[in-house]
């Protein structure tokens, strides 16, 4: 189970790590790309108020009628009327903190709150007009700004951007014009990169000149001469060095904005997955110590001393038992163990008591040979004093009752016969009862000759005939026959014993044949029904006892042969009873 968690935390941890990375990486993507393109719309807010000046047809005239003219009280009018448009597109912004001109006469139109003309007269050493008077009147981003590039009193960081002023008539150069803003529109846009509290946008010129950053004063600044560039519109995502890289190009002041990430501040929630994984493998790991246990006092402790026992038993030991307390299955199984070994124990004594019962009844059975011997030697003694005396009928009586007993106290070879041999003893039988009846019975045979040799169980037609004779012909008024005949059918062998004596009645019919019913299904409750049926019928204890003989026969069969053979009983009262053994055809050369 653990080695199962490990392998799934790693592989959690693993996938989780790549997903977070992904993520993170496409949301810097995104995030630059908006702040490039809110850069883009904010420069050219700025583009255009540059424009609206420099197309102002009415301040370029005034300003070059003033450089122009000599009367002091024309140039203070055009001076106010400059300052006023100059104001007027001023106010049209709100993040517009000043706005200048100056001319090449050396003249300066300014609007800007709260330092009015208070110009640096050295401006045209400056850098940014240096900037301004080398471009080709296109616009000039001069970046951002530790105070005022023109206003010495003005300290506030400032976004600071110009161009030069044309005649429009002439497209000759008059001045410059130089706007200074409000960063923070600028630095809010910057922030939109940071995707981390440690992230650092840079905003840096072809020439690899920082224009704006949202790193503190404190942080140094990074070399971007080995970071990629951008071309156009693409954008760039690198994660191969130690910190997250993003970079965009602002398509308006051919500016890089660079966005640096480290890679710590990326992995924080790796660590803090990482972490929680820690956590869970550590409550895994005592909760498997305590199902461990648990299992251990519960399940596998039962298990081993029921093996314990097991072994015993197999070492011949069935007096031990086991007592458990467990689970539910646990306890069911040493129950079951339990019962198995009592009742293996009873069966063993059983045996032991039955094979002692065996022996002792053999030892009978050898000390009771001697019994039917004398009995034979003296019927046959009987059959030769009838015979000096010519006593012929008694004779073949004698005879057949010395054959009858010693076929029927001969039992071999698994109490097997062949259907020659009954037939041998019915006619010692049907020899007594003809000479006992006077004629009233007789016999007739229709026996197929390949059906001589089939094995059946012994004393399998004796009974049968017995109950006809007895129960069926003897009653009647009239001479008596019983005809014995085989039946070859697809599947089985039917021997036949019919009469045409008095039947049976019908409820003892029933009666006779739901017990072969019950005794071929071993059913209890088919028993129970016609022990029930024999009690309900009156006057059946003759007809009861007419039946223990066919039933003994029928259960040897099925014992013999299997269910689906046995003894079939079919009568009708006044006509005769016919008595069917079904047997299974014998297999050719056996």
């Amino acid at each position: 189970m653990l080695v199962l968690v490990l392998l799934v935390s790693v592989v959690y941890y693993k996938k989780t790590t790549d997903i977070i990375h992904s993520k993170i990486s496409d949301l810097a993507e995104k995030n630059i790309s908006q702040t490039v393109g809110l850069f883009d719309l904010l420069l050219q807010g700025y583009d255009s108020i540059t424009k609206s000046l420099n197309s102002n047809y009415e301040m370029l005239r005034l300003i070059q009628e003033r450089d122009s003219s000599r009367d002091e009280t024309v140039s203070i009018i055009n001076e106010r009327t400059i300052t006023n448009i100059i104001g007027a597109i001023y106010y049209s912004r709100d993040d517009i903190v000043g706005i200048h001109v100056v001319t090449n006469a050396g003249k300066n139109y300014n609007y800007e709150r709260g330092f009015d003309s208070v110009i640096d007269t050295d401006y045209a050493n400056s850098e940014w007009y240096k900037k301004l008077m080398d471009s080709s009147g296109e616009m000039v981003w001069l970046g951002l700004y530790k105070g005022s590039v023109i206003n010495r009193f003005q300290k506030d960081t400032l976004f600071v951007f110009g161009r030069k002023l044309y005649d429009l008539s002439d497209h000759r150069m008059i001045g410059v014009m130089l706007i200074e803003t409000n960063p923070q529109p600028i630095l809010a846009a910057l922030s939109n990169v940071t995707i981390s509290p440690n992230s650092q946008v840079y905003i840096v010129d072809r020439e690899d000149r920082m224009i704006a950053s949202t790193a503190s004063e404190k942080v140094s600044m990074p070399s971007f001469d080995g970071l990629p560039r951008p071309q156009a519109s693409e954008i760039i995502v690198d994660d191969r060095t130690g910190q997250l890289i993003v970079a965009a190009k602002a398509k308006m002041s051919d500016w890089t904005v660079f966005g640096l990430t480290p890679k710590s501040d990326i992995n924080a929630e790796v660590v803090k997955t990482r972490e929680y994984l820690y956590v869970v493998i550590l409550v895994l790991i005592l909760l498997s110590t305590v199902l461990a246990s648990i299992v251990s006092r519960n399940i596998a402790s039962p298990l081993k001393l029921l093996i314990r026992e097991m072994k015993q038993v197999e070492m011949g030991n069935f007096k031990g038992s086991v007592t458990v307390k467990s689970f539910e299955e646990i306890n069911s199984l040493v129950s079951s163990f339990n019962r198995m070994v009592n009742r293996m124990d009873e069966l063993i004594e059983r045996i032991t008591l039955s094979s002692m019962s065996e022996k002792n009844a053999e030892l009978q059975a050898l000390q009771s040979q001697v019994n039917p011997h004398f009995l034979y030697n003296t019927l046959d003694m009987i059959y030769w004093m009838l015979d000096e005396r010519e006593n012929d009928r008694l004779g073949r009586v004698i005879l057949a009752l010395s054959h009858m007993f010693r076929y029927s106290s001969d039992w071999q070879e698994a109490s097997k016969t062949t259907l020659r041999q009954e037939l041998d003893q019915m006619r010692h039988y049907m020899t007594i009862i003809e000479n006992r009846l006077e004629g009233r019975v007789s016999t007739e045979l229709h026996i197929d000759p390949e059906c001589l040799d089939v094995v059946l169980p012994k004393m399998t037609l004796q009974p049968i005939i017995e109950n006809a004779v007895k129960y069926g012909l003897e009653p009647l008024d009239r001479p008596g026959t019983l005809q014995v005949s085989t039946e070859l059918c697809e599947y089985e062998l039917r021997i036949i014993i019919a009469d045409n004596g008095v039947g049976i009645e019908e409820s003892a019919l029933r009666q006779m044949q739901a017990m072969l019913a019950a005794e071929s299904t071993e059913n209890d409750g088919q028993k129970m029904a016609a022990l029930q049926l024999e009690q309900t019928l009156p006057g059946t204890d003759v007809k009861t006892r007419r039946g223990i003989g066919l039933t003994n026969v029928h259960r040897r069969i099925v014992l013999m042969f299997g269910e689906t053979y046995g003894l079939r009983i079919h009568s009708k009262q006044g006509e005769g009873t016919t008595v069917t053994i079904a047997m299974p055809l014998p297999r050719k050369g056996v």
